[in-house]
């Protein structure tokens, strides 16, 4: 059995990568286990916060127990979509040392300009950059970049399915059209685009120019980014 634990910040290619591994028959998914527990300890107002709370188990420790348990639905292998902002201090950790801990990173103009699409104001906390740094030094692991990613797709999921010690699957590649039994309530929300999508996008083009309100937010995020992306996992 092989669990991955692969961590992020929003609007990071992490809803594809799902659906990636979701695609294969071995594989269970699950969709952000901690973002009810994260809403239930705070006091942000989310997008559709009374209905993930409603829907979703909002209790921490049942959510990391079911983490340090086995697989779902009698699959063989399970592959955690987790983003690093939702696991506030207190919440129990030790789950993930039993997985393949891997970093998923995206330049952060694109990540503010998908960001604002489907919600405004973010801050450096909403976007995650400094809480997925901190987590990589508690959590060390191979760091991808999803522009790489978009540029070859199977090059990529090849790279990351031997870093877990998996078989590269073809049907990885591409995935019918449409929302997912395993989608969080909350793609409703944020998953438009992605229900319409049927693979990998192609590769992004120039940085998107961001209102100048946001250039602060992204010199801010920049730092964090930057010193992911100078240890990335190359091959």
């Amino acid at each position: 059995m092989t669990k991955i634990a692969m961590w992020s910040g929003p609007r990071n290619l992490s809803t594809a990568m799902m659906y990636a591994f979701g695609a294969r028959a071995d594989c269970a998914v699950w969709d952000e286990p901690f973002y009810a527990p994260y809403l239930a300890e705070t006091v942000l107002d989310h997008p559709m916060r009374s209905d993930i709370l409603a829907a979703h188990e909002s209790d921490a420790k049942i959510v990391a127990r079911r983490c340090a348990g086995s697989p779902p639905d009698g699959k063989e292998h399970w592959y955690m979509k987790h983003m690093s902002h939702h696991m506030l201090d207190g919440f129990d950790m030790t789950w993930a040392e039993g997985c393949v801990n891997m970093h998923l990173i995206r330049h952060p103009a694109r990540v503010i300009a998908s960001y604002l699409a489907k919600r405004d104001m973010p801050s450096l906390l909403d976007i995650g950059y400094p809480q997925q740094w901190a987590l990589y030094q508690r959590l060390p692991g191979l760091i991808f970049d999803s522009t790489d990613i978009r540029a070859n797709p199977e090059a990529m999921l090849r790279m990351i399915c031997a870093a877990a010690d998996l078989p590269f699957d073809a049907a990885m590649l591409s995935w019918p059209a449409g929302p997912r039994a395993q989608d969080g309530i909350w793609a409703k929300h944020w998953y438009g685009a992605l229900h319409r999508s049927t693979g990998i996008s192609d590769p992004e083009g120039p940085l998107p120019d961001l209102p100048k309100e946001y250039h602060g937010l992204l010199t801010e995020a920049l730092e964090y980014y930057e010193q992911m992306r100078s240890l990335k996992h190359t091959g």
